[in-house]
């Protein structure tokens, strides 16, 4: 078997939960085993989202993965390293094999780019000039045409928690920065 000298991602099926194991488990393994040459960088596709809690009803950031039971990792093919990641506890094995024993296919470069972008994205903070109690008019989505009040601010998600007026009544919303304009 021909090995790759080039670095480069690959996709990892894993336990649905275990994700962020099998990152800690994979940067550990490639540290102990000396395959830091080899095995660069895990990345676990996640944004963190806010949602009410159905037991407290209250709303609350978690973090939903954005590919559940996926890992992407960023290696040098080798018969070595390619046996430490697949043998990583909580690892099922590589998406792209093709049958018992084959080494998968690496991502297309752009299929890198988008997951590194959207990563980069969800890291960056961004600037905004809203306040709590500021009003505003939501100039895109659903709600288009509304005005309302700014609750809250969730700076690492741009979003705006609105009250709208709606059907003569208080009704709670969340938009994109993007969504509205002041007034």
């Amino acid at each position: 078997m021909v090995e790759t000298a080039e670095k480069q991602w690959y996709v990892l099926h894993t336990y649905s939960g275990y994700e962020n194991k099998v990152k800690e488990n994979l940067k550990s393994r490639a540290q102990s085993m000396g395959m830091e040459d080899y095995i660069f960088d895990v990345i676990v596709p996640a944004t963190e989202e806010r949602v009410k809690n159905s037991r407290t009803g209250k709303m609350e950031t978690e973090e939903k993965k954005t590919f559940p039971g996926y890992v992407i990792v960023e290696m040098v093919m080798t018969d070595r390293s390619w046996f430490v990641v697949r043998n990583t506890p909580g690892v099922t094995g590589f998406v792209g094999s093709h049958g018992a024993g084959s080494k998968p296919a690496p991502l297309l470069p752009e299929e890198v780019e988008d997951i590194l972008a959207k990563e980069a994205a969800a890291a960056t903070p961004v600037n905004h000039d809203f306040e709590i109690g500021e009003s505003v008019k939501v100039i895109d989505g659903a709600f288009e045409g509304l005005e309302g009040k700014i609750n809250d601010i969730n700076v690492d998600r741009h979003k705006l928690n609105l009250s709208v007026q709606m059907f003569g009544r208080d009704t709670d919303t969340e938009v994109d920065f993007f969504q509205v304009q002041k007034i």
